[in-house]
């Protein structure tokens, strides 16, 4: 009896095609990380500013803390004048929303857009 062998493997196409694909996907991953790490840090900075916020910090006092925290996590992009401060039942809630144009390649772009509360 004759044994057939199959070749197993993959072409020099398809192995072109799924380096190309992830090679975009590592790109894209490589652009949108520090934007969502800036995003990450902002967050935990409106919470620990929220937190140590006593019921008698003025509007000014908690953008002044939040610059400070800000200084600490280079946060360069985003600064406290973009902060909406306000208090609900005696806490201070901080919020903001803003947007991230990442350019990927020519003239396309990829649009993000951020928002974030420091309440529950």
């Amino acid at each position: 009896m004759d044994m057939i062998k199959h070749q197993r493997g993959i072409a020099l196409s398809g192995l072109i095609f799924w380096g190309i694909v992830i090679a975009l996907v590592a790109v894209l991953g490589m652009k949108v990380a520090p934007t969502a790490i800036e995003y990450y840090k902002i967050v935990k900075d409106i919470k620990a500013v929220a937190a140590q916020a006593g019921p008698e910090s003025t509007v000014a006092d908690i953008r002044k803390s939040f610059d400070k925290f800000a200084e600490v996590d280079h946060l360069t992009d985003f600064n406290s004048s973009q902060l909406e401060i306000s208090k609900d039942g005696g806490k201070v809630v901080i919020e903001f929303a803003y947007e991230k144009r990442i350019p990927l390649f020519a003239n396309i772009s990829l649009l993000i857009d951020y928002q974030g509360s420091s309440a529950k």
